[in-house]
């Protein structure tokens, strides 16, 4: 009984965290590492540099085949026009199963004030590629063994994509709004009819945020929100964000800290009844802009009584800022400027 009830926590700490490991590219909090283009493909283009962007996240240190991440990303305005591309590539590591994929992004960007003073402009990105999917079989069986529902091979699936979103910036104001897997997604789960689990892998976003700080002070914040909806399972999420800026000799130091909760919750045994509870992430972020070069780090941590394990999610961001112009705007707006 004892094993039974660990048995069902242990599920329920990964449903919690993991209830849809098909989604393509995960969402977490590295978009506030100056990397907002990962989650909106309207962001492709937007800023005054290019961005190459670099992040690699590690969980739970010390389990065997703990998830891990890595992307890589390249956006820029194409020359003077109004159009942007940009192309992310990623490998995501879960356990037996593993992600690998890749997007190229067309975003067109609308000025709609007078001059290049006053920011006030419309942003629309398309993002389209492919997800391969991985499920290694080879060890679920030992020497001998036989299961019919057990393929004892590796499979893989590779399927289309598409995301589109747009972004609005007027002065110190930003929202941001994306839709992501578009069309229906087959992966590589099947059940027990021989019918694909899921395919339905739609997810929206929005994000909303606001630069402010005293006239000639070296020092802004920046509050910002982010909303996530999963279409199939009718879950959702809200982040609430406060990060900070130091304008330096060398370009610029920031950090802050972001609070993700679940709005829906998760079951699990307790005692001799049944309790629920919300996830719940605390994350710290630091980073710094030394001339062209960005560095960031971000600590992630589950504030939950009932979780996988203690530790923390570890993520580094290494970013490099290449063929810039002038700064147009007189804002607080670092996404641009």
């Amino acid at each position: 009984m004892r094993l039974k009830k660990f048995c069902l926590v242990a599920f329920t700490a990964l449903v919690a965290n993991f209830s849809f490991a098909q989604e393509g590219m995960p969402i977490y909090s590295d978009y506030l590492t100056d990397n907002y283009y990962l989650i909106h493909p309207s962001m492709a283009g937007v800023a005054n540099c290019a961005k190459v962007r670099l992040t690699a996240r590690q969980q739970w240190f010390g389990v065997d085949d703990a998830p891990s991440l890595q992307t890589l990303s390249v956006n820029s305005r194409l020359g003077d026009s109004p159009v942007g591309l940009g192309g992310i590539i990623f490998n995501d590591a879960n356990g037996y199963h593993s992600t690998v994929g890749g997007y190229a992004t067309f975003a067109y960007h609308l000025m709609f004030s007078r001059n290049e003073i006053d920011l006030n402009m419309l942003s629309f990105g398309l993002s389209a590629g492919f997800i391969q999917y991985k499920l290694d079989e080879t060890d679920f069986l030992a020497p001998g063994e036989f299961d019919q529902a057990v393929a004892g091979i590796e499979q893989s699936a590779t399927n289309f994509n598409v995301d589109f979103g747009f972004s609005y910036h007027f002065l110190d104001f930003y929202a941001h709004f994306t839709a992501k897997n578009i069309l229906d997604n087959d992966g590589i789960n099947y059940n027990q009819n021989g019918e694909f689990e899921f395919k339905n892998l739609r997810t929206y976003l929005g994000s909303m945020g606001y630069t402010f700080s005293k006239f000639g002070s070296d020092w802004s914040y920046e509050p910002s929100i982010m909303f996530m909806y999963r279409d199939a399972t009718e879950e959702s999420s809200i982040d609430i964000n406060a990060k900070v800026y130091r304008e330096m000799d060398f370009g610029k130091v920031w950090g802050g800290l972001s609070y993700r909760r679940s709005l829906d919750g998760a079951e699990f045994a307790s005692g001799t009844g049944v309790s629920s509870q919300k996830l719940q992430y605390l994350t710290p972020f630091v980073g710094v802009d030394y001339n062209n070069f960005v560095f960031a780090y971000t600590y992630s941590y589950q504030a939950n009584t009932i979780n996988f394990n203690t530790g923390g999610f570890h993520q580094i961001t290494l970013g490099y800022n290449f063929n810039c112009r002038r700064e147009k705007y007189e804002c607080n707006c670092p996404a641009i400027n």
